[in-house]
């Protein structure tokens, strides 16, 4: 029996890639790119939420993004700020949850006040679940998830015999979400990038060329309909 369906992914990941190369072969400086990436977020965020899928996880900025020059990082903070005061409104209009995942206790002191206003003002809202990786990094992720699993184990609230792959995702930024079915990466680079790879084991990839800040709403639909093209097996025998 073929495995072939024509659903849409539950879950969409995204490596948001190539803000630099753009700004550059338009002879621009790179929070030029950055900014005009952030216009594919809002078209990207609003098509989603349009077509139905229910979860959309963007890799915003990784722990690694920490080494780049202090300008740029401010300029990207105040990226960040600026989106979520403009997309409240339109989170609210369309029934749009926002949560983040990473270590954002890293992030200024500012960008954390409007990151827990916006989570709780959106709370509520069941249409769309927009999460944002901040300071976030896979290897990270685990490592984190291990401390406190190993610190339940010395307080005596879970044994070594219980830790199995639920417990585990449990303990992950991303407890409480699906893994993604689909995930993109633009400008053409082949890697994951430390993203996600505990939830991507089974998560099909869709790399394109397109620097991100071109990469809008029908490139986005080509990626999904080839995602309701493939067979998904999970391992599985044909």
């Amino acid at each position: 029996m073929s495995a072939y369906h024509n659903k849409l992914p539950e879950h969409v990941a995204i490596i948001m890639d190539g803000n630099g190369r753009w700004a550059r072969q338009k002879a621009m400086n790179r929070i030029s790119g950055h900014e005009e990436g952030t216009e594919s977020v809002r078209v990207i965020v609003r098509t989603s939420r349009e077509i139905g899928i229910k979860w959309l996880t963007l890799y915003a900025f990784s722990e690694e993004n920490w080494k780049r020059p202090k300008y740029e990082i401010t300029a990207l903070m105040g990226i960040l700020k600026r989106f979520l005061k403009s997309q409240l409104k339109e989170m609210q209009d369309n029934n749009i949850r926002f949560r983040t995942i990473g270590r954002i206790h890293r992030l200024p002191k500012d960008a954390r006040g409007l990151i827990e206003d916006t989570i709780a003002k959106t709370s509520e809202n069941t249409g769309m679940t927009l999460t944002l990786a901040l300071s976030y990094g896979g290897r990270q992720e685990i490592y984190d998830a291990m401390q406190k699993i190993a610190k339940r184990i010395a307080a005596g609230d879970i044994q070594p015999s219980d830790i199995k792959e639920g417990l585990i995702s449990d303990f992950l930024y991303t407890a409480g979400m699906p893994d993604p079915d689909l995930l993109i990466r633009t400008s053409g680079e082949y890697r994951v990038s430390n993203f996600l790879l505990w939830q991507i084991a089974y998560t099909e990839l869709y790399i394109t060329p397109t620097l991100w800040p071109d990469f809008r709403k029908e490139e986005y639909l080509c990626a999904i309909e080839e995602f309701r093209k493939r067979e998904r097996r999970f391992g599985a025998s044909e």
